[in-house]
């Protein structure tokens, strides 16, 4: 992870940042600016200062990044900026570390461009005042905003069970909770830290680590309940209304530093918020006691309502604490919400309100546990070594016996995975997730006929099911059934229209059909799900020439290349 750290003493000062294809050009205002990266690992740090009217230029030694399984897939990250400095002196901090991808510089440069004078210390009050400053409507297009952001530079987890069971679990906590507005958008997080968050117009992020640190489905629901709370609350626009000359930029740098904290990287996020003091104050807020037992009261009351036992909250908090109690770096999780005894103590005595015998567990969940698991184990070996010892103790554990099939897939035993799944489909011959895992057995052993065969059943029980009809899409391309499968692809965009990995698919089913025009209008969709509105109206381009001889195709992708344009004129209006 790279970083340029600048702080700014003095008022008066312009700065213009060239990072990337984005440029930004501020006068410092009376309040002073700090704009940041840090990270938890610094490889090397060098301070340097520098006299007034001087331009410095930076260059980091990151190089381009390009996710892991996207071929082609535009993921480089710009890191070099030519700073002028007007009459003040300005000192420098260059850390680099390797710990984790990280977001577009821009992130940041909101950060530290939108500073404000200080605010009153008053928290605000429940009410709709704060719609006055920040509508929910803007919350969401700045959410969108920044999610397509997000998605382009984090690594995130594109497996369709995950990202199935997040969104069933979520939108059910959802139907009970007080989120009015339910447009939600997801993203799996591809880390092992602990760390969910809601943010600002519905955007619902999950790190592989809650599925790691959650023991039960309970638990993981409770996080996720809690977090709900923050949303259904407008905590984020409740913090802006403390300060009415606080606008929307000023939500987006919160926004920022909110994001990339929940995606990890800790000392970032929280260096971005601390862009300028109002940021910074606003940021204590939004973590504040009160906000926090606020959250908690309020997911207490959404797990009941849900047929969670809310005493999942406490016991969550209650063994994090032991877990963390005397760890120099805790899970980021913990870094924004802290957990104290008085903490556990007021939610154990809500809870212990609630009736009894809400759900605690479910297999289904200890299912996804296990898949998660064996993407953050080093080897399929080791991860099928654990599973083992967890048979061992417990011989009757269905999702032990789960995760040694999977880790056996993985590391190419494909004889003991099919013995070790006879088993679990003998006592459950319709579960969804054991069928996913026979399909993937069988095209790992390209038996192709019985994997579709097997699809096919499935279908019939689960016509709507995302992972089922996910991969009778990977089945019908590895048959050569191109044709088949892009007209398989267009049903299932009817109902994921703003998935990125679904349009990715979509461009490379095209590609293989000949559909040169599909394949670029496809790629636009891709990347202005990504973010990166550039890319995406340069592909309308190229599809409009080819579309050339067609006036109506070509009228078409002309309105959707406008479309973006102007998507892209509203998200630079939005952070400026």
């Amino acid at each position: 992870m790279g970083c340029d750290h600048f702080q700014h003493r003095t008022a008066g000062q312009t700065i213009e940042l060239h990072l990337g294809f984005q440029q930004w050009q501020r006068t410092i205002k009376p309040a002073g600016i700090q704009l940041g990266i840090t990270s938890r690992r610094a490889c090397y740090s060098v301070r340097h200062r520098f006299s007034p009217g001087r331009h410095i230029k930076l260059q980091s030694s990151l190089g381009n990044q390009v996710r892991k399984g996207m071929p082609n897939r535009l993921a480089r990250i710009p890191h070099s900026g030519q700073h002028a400095i007007e009459p003040a002196t300005v000192q420098v901090l260059l850390t680099r570390a390797s710990c984790m991808n990280f977001l577009r510089p821009t992130l940041l440069t909101l950060a530290c461009l939108f500073a404000t004078h200080g605010m009153a210390d008053d928290l605000p009050s429940l009410g709709d005042a704060s719609s006055s400053i920040v509508s929910p409507e803007q919350e969401h297009r700045l959410g969108r905003a920044w999610l397509g952001l997000l998605r382009g530079q984090v690594g995130q987890l594109s497996d369709p069970q995950l990202k199935d069971y997040v969104e069933t679990t979520v939108y059910r906590l959802a139907e009970t909770s007080q989120v009015q507005d339910r447009r939600l958008e997801f993203i799996l997080i591809n880390s092992p830290q602990l760390n969910a968050f809601a943010a600002p117009g519905g955007i619902i992020g999950v790190n592989g680590g809650l599925f790691l640190n959650a023991q039960t489905e309970g638990e993981y629901a409770s996080v996720l309940a809690h977090e709900l709370a923050h949303l259904s609350q407008r905590h984020f626009a409740r913090g802006i209304e403390a300060q009415q000359r606080m606008q929307v930029p000023v939500m987006a740098a919160m926004l920022a530093g909110i994001v990339m904290a929940a995606a990890g990287a800790g000392d970032a996020g929280i260096a971005a918020i601390a862009g300028s003091q109002a940021a910074a104050i606003q940021e204590q807020r939004r973590f504040s006691r009160q906000n926090e037992q606020e959250a908690d009261r309020i997911g207490i009351l959404n797990l009941e309502k849900a047929g969670y036992d809310p005493r999942n909250m406490p016991t969550m908090f209650e063994r994090l604490m032991r877990q963390y109690r005397f760890d120099a770096r805790p899970p980021e999780f913990l870094l924004t919400h802290p957990v104290s005894e008085s903490r556990i103590a007021d939610t154990r005595n809500r809870a212990e309100q609630a009736k009894p015998g809400g759900k605690e567990d479910s297999l289904l969940y200890q299912l996804m546990r296990a898949r998660v698991a064996l993407i953050y184990e080093e080897t399929p070996g080791i991860a099928a070594k654990r599973f083992r010892a967890q048979l061992v103790e417990n011989p009757n554990s269905d999702a032990a016996r789960y995760g040694l099939a999977i880790a056996q897939i993985k590391g190419g035993q494909l004889n003991e995975a099919r013995e070790g799944l006879k088993p679990l489909l003998e006592k459950a011959p319709n579960d969804i997730t054991y069928n996913l895992t026979q399909i993937d057995l069988d095209i790992t052993n390209n038996r192709l006929a019985d994997a579709q065969q097997r699809v096919d059943r499935m279908l019939m029980l689960y016509p709507g099911n995302y992972p089922l009809n996910d991969v009778r899409i990977d089945v019908l391309l590895k048959q050569n059934r191109t044709a088949e499968a892009e007209k398989s692809l267009e049903a299932l965009l009817k109902t994921r229209p703003d998935d990125p990995d679904i349009w990715y698919v979509v461009a490379e089913t095209r590609g293989l059909n000949g559909n040169t025009v599909g394949l670029h209008q496809a790629r636009a969709e891709y990347f202005a799900l990504v973010g990166d509105f550039r890319q995406a109206i340069q592909q309308l381009d190229f599809a409009k020439r080819r579309a050339a001889n067609n006036f109506q195709l070509a009228s078409r992708i002309d309105a959707r290349q406008k479309d973006l344009m102007e998507q892209e004129r509203m998200v630079k209006e939005m952070m400026n």
